[in-house]
């Protein structure tokens, strides 16, 4: 592969994205009201200053209610998310920050200009930046430098220009394990991870303990006197890997913006170990100078008072920034494994920071420009991912379809040599083995089996659930074909409902209930948005039950699911179904009990999905629709 012309070209689709993210949320807020932004949840109005305090690294966080005391309204926003605060709709913004959380009836965001005068009103809106986007250019570019050695080699392998080079160590046979319960391909695949001197895939199918694969290859590595840099394309990717990483004993530093990290490992984030450090009194002492700065200039008669306590303030954060940034290095020296997601890895902390392996997780739904960032602070990658699921969300249509949509992982499984640095976990510990059967034929040649444990398990076996028509089968199919229930445009935006196929949801989500089964271990999933809030008009009474898209369930699992096709029309147009990567995650996240509703009818237009028809009425517990009322 040319290198030079991969790297322009990818640029270019990165420059498409970047456009058409930031359009997208541009055009939302300059066609809606504020009532119908406010509805969607991506606007909060007339919120009032509560408070100012300082935040890590020196950061001002502004604390905002309603005012008025009127009640928060119920939103989209959650920690991490890019938002514009603004003094009135049509207003350039005062500053961009990032929320950090919700609490009660306030609302707490870090400002990204530390001397910005807020007025007595504010309204906050999600947007778009570029600020990913120029870190991912920057990590291309960086491809083209000039390179000799080993880091030529490397680039080299990850191009297809040199074969991929592989150790003497042993074989999975000849490894001490940690964990025991580890299955054969686990073994394998971790014993190729460590045998590879340039890059290895492991490639895990759904509920394969990919993840267990992946601690205990870390473990292995640090063993070895190696620090590992661990990354994942989402946040929540990167906590779980570092949830486990900690159970595991290791010492492990989670880079990111604090909102961004959840609360089960907030204790291994770097802004929470800074804060618990030997210095923390120091640290405590700069901090309360510094809010009792903030107070001055809130409280500042005039415009030189004003200025004089900010100068003052800006001169503590310095000093903050600085004591905060001594602590930090020590702590990133001292651990055995630093975990950011992919663009986070670009913290200038890690710049001059040597590790011996970079880990992705999760890499077969990150960029791939995003996975050169920390591909760049090793000569050593490991990628562990499943192609056969979802790929990277992109909003251009005309970049998706010039590659951009085209991942790392995906790339370097279809070279030649793959097999020689690929390997596959083929045992699953998620799904009833029926429920597995279609995507272990369909995307995976037929060589996943379900572990004893879970191959014959049912909602029956759960505490205090009822023997029913549904409880005791792992596989149903709802076939409304001839039954009337035709789609519909469900909103402004095109996206598809189905009201018949709403009301057999109800009907079968109740009898799940009924039978014992817990709300929160039930998952609705459906392709289409609009029928996600037809469900949630619906069901949004059951408190729990979680009603989302397929792509908000990827990588997790539910005891029971629910899925709706929605598509049901004469033409047979099947519309997002014929994307058959989010078929397989939405047929895959279920334990123990699996229901989809559709019509036979439409799907079989589709060659693929007829063979997914084929399949469930001969394997599944078959009712139409008619049966149901």
């Amino acid at each position: 592969m040319d290198r030079r012309a991969f790297v322009h070209e990818q640029v270019r689709l990165l420059d498409l994205e970047r456009d058409a993210e930031i359009e997208a949320a541009e055009r939302l807020l300059r066609l809606r009201s504020d009532a119908e932004l406010v509805a969607r949840g991506v606007t909060l109005l007339r919120l009032e200053v509560a408070d100012l305090e300082p935040g890590f690294g020196g950061r001002l966080h502004a604390i905002l209610r309603p005012s008025r005391g009127l009640g928060l309204p119920s939103h989209r926003f959650g920690p991490g998310d890019v938002v514009a605060v603004r003094a009135n709709r049509d207003d350039a913004p005062l500053c961009t920050g990032v929320f950090v959380r919700a609490r009660g009836d306030q609302v707490t965001v870090a400002l990204d200009d530390e001397d910005v005068d807020l007025p007595g009103l504010v309204r906050i809106d999600q947007i778009a930046t570029d600020v990913t986007f120029r870190r991912l250019g920057a990590a291309l570019r960086d491809l083209l430098r000039d390179r000799k050695g080993e880091d030529n080699r490397y680039l080299d392998v990850l191009f297809g220009e040199r074969e991929p080079g592989f150790t003497a160590r042993p074989t999975a046979d000849g490894v001490t394990w940690l964990d025991t319960t580890l299955d054969a391909s686990q073994r394998e695949a971790i014993a190729l991870a460590l045998r590879a001197e340039h890059v290895a895939l492991i490639h895990g199918p759904p509920g394969t303990g990919k993840t267990t694969a992946t601690v205990e290859l870390i473990r292995h590595v640090v063993a070895n006197g190696e620090r590992v840099l661990a990354c994942a394309p989402s946040n929540v990717a990167v906590d779980n890997l570092a949830e486990r990483l900690v159970r595991a004993g290791l010492r492990v530093v989670r880079l990111g913006h604090p909102a961004r990290v959840q609360a089960r490992v907030r204790d291994v984030s770097l802004a929470e170990l800074v804060a618990q450090a030997p210095e923390k009194k120091l640290l405590r002492d700069v901090r309360r100078e510094i809010d009792q700065g903030l107070r001055l200039v809130q409280r500042a008669k005039n415009r030189a008072d004003r200025a004089a306590a900010r100068e003052q303030v800006r001169g503590l954060r310095r000093e903050l920034r600085q004591l905060e940034g001594a602590i930090t290095r020590g702590l990133i020296d001292a651990a055995d494994v630093v975990l950011a997601t992919t663009s986070g890895a670009a913290d200038p902390l890690l710049v001059d920071t040597a590790f011996g392996l970079v880990v992705v997780d999760e890499a077969a739904q990150a960029l791939e420009a995003a996975c050169w960032i920390p591909l760049q602070r090793a000569r050593r990658v490991v990628l562990i991912g499943d192609h056969r699921q979802l790929p990277p969300t992109i909003q251009s249509a005309e970049a998706a379809s010039a590659g951009l949509a085209t991942t790392l992982f995906e790339r370097l499984a279809a070279m030649p040599s793959a097999a020689a640095f690929t390997c596959m976990l083929t045992t699953q510990y998620r799904m009833h083995e029926r429920i597995m059967a279609w995507s272990a034929a369909r995307f995976y040649d037929g060589r996943l089996t379900a572990a004893a444990a879970v191959a014959h398990h049912l909602l029956t076996d759960l505490p205090d659930v009822a023997t029913t028509e549904w409880t005791s089968e792992a596989l149903c199919f709802v076939d409304t074909a001839g039954c009337g229930h035709d789609e519909t445009i469900g909103d402004d935006e095109g996206s598809k409902s189905n009201v018949g196929e709403a009301g057999l949801v109800v009907q079968i989500v109740t009898a799940l209930l009924d039978a014992g089964v817990p709300a929160a271990t039930i998952a609705v999933v459906t392709p289409y948005n609009a029928q996600v809030q037809l469900l949630r008009e619906r069901l949004g009474g059951v408190d729990g039950l979680e009603i989302g898209t397929v792509d908000g369930l990827q990588g997790r699992e539910k005891e029971a699911v629910v899925v709706s096709l929605v598509r049901s029309n004469e033409a047979g147009e099947v519309g997002f179904l014929a994307e058959l990567r989010r078929l397989n995650v939405a047929l895959t996240r279920a334990r123990r009990h699996l229901t989809i509703v559709g019509d036979s009818a439409t799907l079989a237009h589709h060659p693929d999905l007829r063979q997914l028809v084929d399949h469930l009425q001969q394997h599944a517990c078959y009712r139409s629709a008619f049966e149901l009322g």
